[in-house]
This record gives structure tokens, sequence and C-alpha cells, in this order.
């Protein structure tokens, strides 16, 4: 039997999708969310977590909401004019 504690069930497993991946497959002013990675072929199931990393260099300005974004990427993806959207927690306790 195994001891101790894990957090292994709990930890979120994400699937990376690099800029420069963004780049190759989308045009200036697109829209990116989870369902047009899975359309283009960055991303294998549309149900899990997706989360960008600063990978390459940007130049076209895109709309990124997915669930996570590196503050590289973020930084980057904001210096070529897109916008970075992610979902926020609900229910937090500094509503409170």
């Amino acid at each position: 039997p195994g001891r101790g504690f894990s957090n292994h069930p709990f930890r979120k497993e994400y699937q990376i999708v690099n800029l420069c991946d963004l780049e190759a497959k989308f045009q200036n002013g697109d829209n990116v969310d989870t369902v047009s990675l899975f359309k283009k072929g960055l991303v294998k199931k549309p149900e899990l977590p997706v989360k960008v990393l600063g990978k390459g260099e940007i130049d076209i300005a895109l709309t990124v909401s997915v669930d996570a974004v590196s503050s590289g990427a973020k930084a980057k993806i904001e210096a070529a004019g897109g916008k970075v959207e992610t979902p926020t927690a609900t229910g937090s306790s500094a509503d409170a």
C-alpha cells in the first residue's frame, strides 16, 4: 500500500500550445479558444484545459481566451496588439 499524501489526483493536466503554433495557424484578428484550437489540430481533446506558453514570437493581434496563459505569452500577445481573457475563479473568498 502507498503511504503518505499525494496531490496527483487533484492536479490539472494542461494541453500545451505555443505562440509559434498560434501564429502559424491563425490570421490577424482571430479569436482563439479551445474549440478553434481543436478544429485547427493544435489540441487533441476540447474538453481538457489549455495553456498557452511563450515559446516563439507573435506579430499578429489575437484574442486568446483559454484556461491559462503564461506571463511571458501574455506579454507577447499584448505587445502584438492582442488581448488575453482567462476565466476567473468563481466563489472566491475575496468577495466576502
